[in-house]
């Protein structure tokens, strides 16, 4: 076959270009993301930060999962320590715990600020959700909010060989040392609490609810919005040293 009677190949119809986007309205993005019409637009030196649902760690979560990524918090940790505008860090909790490595780093990270920093507990702060909690400078509890101490726990599959009690074990100290050496708990009670039976069905542990957890000394005060902020504003005045 020569080249003249080579069959023509099918013709294909270019698919029309769309047309470019149009961009959202910020009020009608303002209705549709926080049902307001408006934003209070107010620049503060404190910055907010967040820390709901479960902790994500190296293992991404199912979508309906309400998560916070750790590789989300570690950037605006940076940029609060580095922005001079920034006077000092107000960490909200209501998380059910999660990824303990994941968790613990962003504890070990905002211990390590040298800007004041304040958490609140509003919702709940469980599992390694109290090491965050204890991690800043001055923690408070909401009184209805509640914290649950309990030993660190594995899912899926498990060998049970003397390496992996040994490495859960290892685990478990790093946790207990960081939050006595953050907090006003003692190494006993904390242990006392963690291992404590009849407080949660089918498990071991403890429930602390609002004053609970300030009784122990686990967390600083009983408080909400007006009382952290006020803090914030006494370490801020104070170059960030507690009196």
């Amino acid at each position: 076959m020569n080249l003249q009677e080579m069959p023509e190949s099918p013709d294909y119809e270019e698919e029309p270009e769309q047309p470019p986007t149009a961009p959202q309205n910020p009020r009608v993005e303002a209705i549709k993301e926080l049902g307001q019409t408006h934003v209070p637009d107010y620049q503060s030196d404190i910055h907010c930060l967040t820390i709901a649902g479960q902790v994500e760690g190296h293992i991404v979560l199912p979508p309906q999962n309400k998560t916070t990524k750790y590789e989300h918090i570690f950037p605006q940790l940076l940029a609060v320590e580095e922005n001079p505008k920034i006077k000092g860090l107000l960490i909200v909790l209501n998380t059910v715990g999660g990824d303990v490595e994941a968790g613990l780093a962003l504890a070990e990270m905002i211990s390590s600020l040298s800007k004041p920093t304040v958490s609140i507990v509003l919702g709940g702060g469980h599992s390694i959700g109290v090491s965050i909690a204890v991690s800043t400078d001055y923690s408070f509890i909401a009184p209805s909010a509640t914290m649950t101490i309990h030993p660190i726990r594995l899912t899926g599959l498990v060998i049970g060989v003397q390496q992996t009690w040994d490495y859960l074990s290892r685990m478990q100290e790093r946790v207990n040392e960081f939050v006595v050496n953050h907090s006003r708990i003692s190494q006993e009670r904390l242990k006392e609490m963690m291992f404590a039976t009849g407080d949660l069905a089918r498990d071991i542990g403890t429930v602390l609810v609002g004053k609970d957890a300030v009784d122990c000394g686990l967390i600083d005060e009983v408080g909400g919005l007006k009382e952290a902020l006020a803090k914030m504003n006494e370490l801020k005045g104070s170059g960030g040293m507690l009196q």
